[in-house]
């Protein structure tokens, strides 16, 4: 689905994206949900990711999908919308796909060019929250009005760190929909590129935030970018640059998730599972969402 079908199907009300996975996938001939993810193609150790010319070292605690199964995953098993830009999916050992505290991390690329980071020092981390907060604040009573309910940007959930030597952000948000009681955790982390940047993107309940945020340190130095596409290989007589800096990756990926959650209605009930999957709003891209499942769904 392009994403100018995604924005007319939001307007038409987009039911669809929110019905429980396990409904479409009743009507073919199918499996239970373990039966599913004993089928997927688990890779292990070194990791290619050619589309983004870049590669993980994964450790035994993890294993990948590649782009097939990991849209199997996220399309047949979790109930979102087609999405071409999932390159793959770093899946935990523990906890397993089934099972209701489960995790992953949504890989994508941007190739936006090469972002500069001189103005990764000079970011004011509590403002930018601040601003991102009123931000999404002033405009809930129009979500509101029109019957798509609140989102509030509680805070960071993990402050926001740049490792210059590694070219390597990564922070996390905690998110809370409808004045629901169990809040969102947003975890991201990009590695900046000679062409763009490769983004990692994991979503839980609040109540996973020791797990998740363990897990993803354990990830952050698997994830390099190939010779030649590192950002100390970038030329600048040659290469395209980005339009934005390391504080556009912060900040501006949030407000249009925000505006495509809200519009979907989301209300968080202890079963849902939902993903952000973070670009900058200069991108111009939207969130995905996890639809509902139940108890031993059944996938084609």
């Amino acid at each position: 689905m392009s994403l100018k079908s995604f924005v007319l199907a939001l307007a038409a009300g987009v039911a669809v994206l929110v019905a429980p996975a396990a409904n479409a996938a009743e009507e073919e001939a199918g499996m239970t949900a373990e039966q599913f993810v004993q089928s997927l193609d688990y890779r292990h150790g070194t990791v290619t990711v050619g589309q983004a010319k870049a590669h993980f070292n994964l450790d035994d605690e993890f294993r990948y999908l590649d782009q097939a199964d990991a849209r199997r995953v996220l399309e047949d098993l979790w109930g979102n919308p087609p999405d071409e830009s999932v390159l793959g999916m770093i899946v935990p050992r523990s906890p397993a796909l089934t099972d209701e505290d489960s995790w992953a991390v949504v890989v994508t690329y941007a190739d936006d060019g090469y972002v500069p980071d001189e103005d990764a020092s000079k970011i004011d981390y509590r403002e930018l929250l601040q601003t991102m907060q009123e931000e999404i604040s002033d405009a809930n009573p129009e979500r509101v009005k029109a019957g798509y309910g609140s989102l509030q940007l509680v805070g960071w959930a993990v402050p926001p760190r740049y490792d210059a030597g590694s070219k390597k952000l990564y922070w996390a948000r905690e998110l809370a929909f409808n004045d629901q009681a169990s809040h969102t955790l947003n975890y991201d982390i990009r590695v900046l590129g000679r062409h763009g940047y490769l983004s990692l993107n994991a979503v839980s309940g609040m109540n996973s935030l020791g797990a998740v945020r363990a897990g993803m340190d354990r990830l952050l130095p698997m994830t390099e970018f190939d010779r030649g596409a590192r950002y100390a290989d970038h030329n600048p007589r040659t290469d395209k640059i980005a339009a934005y800096g390391v504080a556009s990756l912060i900040g501006g990926g949030l407000a249009a998730k925000a505006g495509l959650f809200t519009k979907l209605g989301l209300v968080l009930a202890k079963s849902w599972k939902l993903l952000l999957i973070g670009l900058v709003a200069l991108g111009g891209s939207l969130g995905k969402l996890f639809g509902k499942r139940k108890n031993k769904p059944t996938v084609h």
